[in-house]
Parts: C-alpha cells; sequence; structure tokens
C-alpha cells in the first residue's frame, strides 16, 4: 500500500455538506482525546470530538487494557513499600471519579510498581460524564478520511458517518488519534518504531467464576506471572508469550488477563498500521486468547471452573507512528530519568519492548523522567498539535512514556496549548512550553 496519498483538493471536497464550524476539534475519544476535549470545552471553545467507535476510552475500554498505568512511583520491593502517586491532573480527576462509582481496584503490585484496574463500563460512563459536563459535541460511529488544508494549514477534516461523508472546520485541532492520522494525512514526518518494527499487539480477556483466594494463594500479590508459571508456560509450545499478567477486577470472581502474544500466523510481526496485518491480528487473537484460558484452567489453581467472558473488542495497540516532533523524548532520557522545565507529565512506568523472541523491561527505580511540552508539536505544519501515544520519541523511549496516566495529561496539554494559540494568536511551535508546564501544575 502507499504510505501517503494526497490530501482533497478544493474541487474535491467543496460539494460535500458541512457538519460545521468549531473552535477546536479533537480526534480520538481516548485517554488522551477525552482529557483534551473536556479541557477546551471547559476553557470556553466550542469544541468536536470525533470518535471511530460508539464509547470513548480507546485501547483502555476497546483493546481492554484495564488499568490506568503510570500513577505510581517504581520502589526496589512494593511488597514493603507504599504506593506514592506522582502524576495528578486530569489523571486523578478521572482516577477519582473511577473510584467514586465503584469502577476502580486499589493499587495492585506490577513488579516494581502499582496499577490500579478499571472497570470498562464505568470507564465509559465516566468519559461520558465528563464530556457533557463540559459541553463537547461528540460525534460517534465516525472516521477521519481526509483532510483539507490550506498550504501548510490544517483548516478541516472530511468525515465519513453512517449518513455518508461530511466535512468539519475549525480554527485549531488536536490529533488524538494514536496513530497521527490527521498529521499522517497531511504529510508531516512521522516514524514507525525501530526503522520500521514495531511493538505486538495483545489480545485482553476476561474470565469469571476465579476461585480468589486459592488462585492468589498460588500466584501471589504481583500481577506479574511469578517463575513457577513461566516455567508451566515455557513448557507449551503453543503459547507464544512466557510472562503474563493477571489482574483481579472490582468484580467477585473476575480475573482480567494480558497473556497473549500476537502475530500472523506464519509467525512474522505484524504492522498494524497496515489493513491486512491488522486484520490477520484479530483472527490469530482469538485463537491465542482461547489458548492461553485453557492453560489456565489446567494450570493455575484457582481457575479450574472458570469460564470466560469476553475478549477485547479489538487488539491492544502499542505502537504505531510518532510525529516528527519539535522536540523527541530520547531513550536515554528516560533511562537517564531526565528532567525538564517544559514537563507536562512526570513518568515512573518502565520501558516495556513487546517484540521479538525474548521481550524485555527496564525499571526506573525510586526515579521519573519529564516528557516536554514540545514533544506534542509536529516540526511542521500549522494549527494542529497531537497528544497520546503518537508524541515525538525514541522507539524505547514510547515504550515507557506511552501508557495511560500520563496520555491523560498530554491530552489536557495539548487543549491548554490550544486555548492559548487561540486566544493570543499564537502558532504551536512559538508557544513557551514552560508556561503550559506552569499552567497545569497552578491545576
Amino acid at each position: 500500500m502507499p504510505s501517503y496519498q494526497p490530501s482533497l483538493s478544493e474541487a474535491g471536497f467543496r460539494d460535500l455538506p458541512e457538519f460545521g464550524r468549531f473552535d477546536i476539534v479533537v480526534l480520538g475519544g481516548g485517554p488522551a482525546g477525552i482529557a483534551a476535549a473536556t479541557t477546551a470545552a471547559e476553557a470556553g471553545h466550542a469544541t468536536l470530538l470525533i470518535e471511530r467507535l460508539g464509547f470513548c476510552g480507546g485501547a483502555a475500554v476497546s483493546g481492554m487494557s484495564g488499568t490506568i498505568c503510570g500513577l505510581y512511583m517504581t520502589a526496589e520491593d512494593p511488597h514493603v513499600a507504599q504506593p506514592q502517586q506522582i502524576i495528578f491532573g486530569f489523571a486523578e480527576r478521572f482516577r477519582a471519579a473511577l473510584e467514586a462509582g465503584g469502577g476502580l481496584t486499589a493499587p495492585q503490585i506490577y513488579g516494581k510498581t502499582w496499577v490500579a484496574t478499571h472497570d470498562c463500563a464505568t470507564y465509559k460512563r465516566t468519559a461520558t460524564d465528563l464530556l457533557r459536563g463540559a459541553g463537547v459535541q461528540i460525534l460517534y460511529h465516525t472516521e477521519m478520511v481526509d483532510v483539507i488544508t490550506e498550504e501548510d494549514a490544517l483548516t478541516g477534516l472530511v468525515l465519513h458517518t453512517r449518513s455518508g461523508f461530511t466535512r468539519v472546520h475549525a480554527r485549531r485541532f488536536i490529533d488524538a488519534s494514536g496513530d497521527g492520522d490527521a498529521v499522517f494525512r497531511m504529510g508531516l514526518g512521522t516514524t514507525k518504531g525501530n526503522n520500521g518494527v514495531i511493538q505486538n499487539p495483545s489480545m485482553m480477556f476476561k474470565i469469571g467464576n476465579v476461585d480468589r483466594e486459592r488462585y492468589l494463594d498460588y500466584w501471589g500479590a504481583d500481577t506479574i506471572s511469578p517463575a513457577k508459571v513461566i516455567e508451566k508456560l515455557e513448557r507449551r509450545d503453543e503459547l507464544l508469550r512466557k510472562k503474563v499478567w493477571l489482574f483481579p477486577t472490582v468484580n467477585p470472581g473476575e480475573v482480567l488477563v494480558n497473556g497473549t502474544k500476537i502475530t500472523g500466523f506464519d509467525g512474522r510481526d505484524l504492522d498494524v498500521t497496515d489493513p491486512v496485518d491488522h486484520s490477520e491480528a484479530e483472527q490469530f487473537s482469538i485463537y491465542q486468547a482461547r489458548a492461553f484460558f485453557q492453560f489456565l484452567k489446567e494450570e493455575i489453581p484457582g481457575c479450574e471452573n472458570a469460564y470466560f467472558i469476553d475478549y477485547a473488542q479489538e487488539v491492544g495497540v502499542r505502537q504505531t507512528r510518532s510525529i516528527e516532533g519539535v522536540k523527541r523524548l530520547m531513550n536515554g532520557d528516560v533511562v537517564g530519568a531526565r528532567k525538564c522545565a517544559d514537563s507536562i507529565a512526570r513518568s515512573s512506568w518502565p520501558i516495556e519492548l513487546h517484540y521479538g523472541a525474548k521481550p524485555r523491561t527496564e525499571w526506573l527505580v525510586d526515579e521519573y523522567y519529564d516528557v516536554p511540552f514540545a514533544t506534542l508539536v509536529p516540526q511542521t505544519g500549522r494549527n494542529v498539535i497531537v497528544a497520546g501515544r503518537c508524541l515525538s520519541a525514541e522507539h524505547e523511549a514510547l515504550a515507557s512514556c506511552r501508557v495511560t496516566a500520563q496520555c491523560f495529561e498530554y491530552g489536557r496539554a495539548a487543549a491548554l496549548a490550544a486555548d492559548l494559540s487561540i486566544r493570543e494568536g499564537l502558532e504551536f511551535r512559538d508557544i513557551d512550553g514552560v508556561g503550559i508546564s506552569e499552567r497545569m501544575r497552578a491545576g
């Protein structure tokens, strides 16, 4: 398939019906998009959120990733230490709302840090409450199919809805698609992974009727598989992943399972920006999930009488395109725990690389690094900023900074920048990231 196709000419879109004109359009309703749209609308801007599914939450819901990762500092021994939260802002606002709605567990040990497992239904409701409360207009079941540009400026999007094609115009755009869709369609610079090789997707699923007391007595408090489970997995050739994660949820007897590695049927690594590979991933994932479920029933005490609740709606995508930004988060910034004055988010999350024969995890113990504002700003083009996992980052750096808590803050930062850009007539590249950082800390 061609890597890029030119956007529509004036002749191509002028006869399409116009849906409307807004101050800010947010493309994508994952954590970054929820935060961006809510923040933009609360700042007084007419805001439209475009989402291809029928709900918000992105991979946290449709991919059933199921945990808020990145909230806490790491520790050498989380069995002894207490969770120390290091990121607040919109991430804390959403966390607190989930907890108040009965949809979030207490912190659970995950290696050298902690995560909180959320209920997907509560997540959907929380997102809806926030967006509607802020006055965001939402278009579900709608996809962006092209961009409308004037010279190097993004001025509109061509959308496909259940009723056909339409166009929408705005003063500023926040690309929270996760894949840099608008930036890519504009022809602006993007990269993919490690010289084109990206992380494997996974298929999450839930099981019910687990005897949680027996299961936890065998598995232990750490949600990551203990050595005795890894030894069993290494004896099962049909299972591609040998280190897995199981998360008890807020619902009695229910466990969220992250235990699959998704490749092609021929064993090749997949690029989910290719629709053929993406479709094959969805098919292969069904077989891997069922095989792992059978392993749990046969090998893990407390799971003998478990039943399969459901697969995620789609494979969980960890990585696709990253923009070429004004700044780039480098691998050395992460492992060196580098701090910066224009920080929009702290992160202590490990580098998790899910590709190749032996995935690896690299921890930052009792440390964190800062993500600079300008990683959200494309080097070229105007009127567009990104939020979410498509920020400018090297491959290994992205394997750390892409998680949920940080994505909430990227969305908030992008919206604050869009607000400033409109009010003061500034290009995103001319915005002082230190000022955005100060606004975020001020609440």
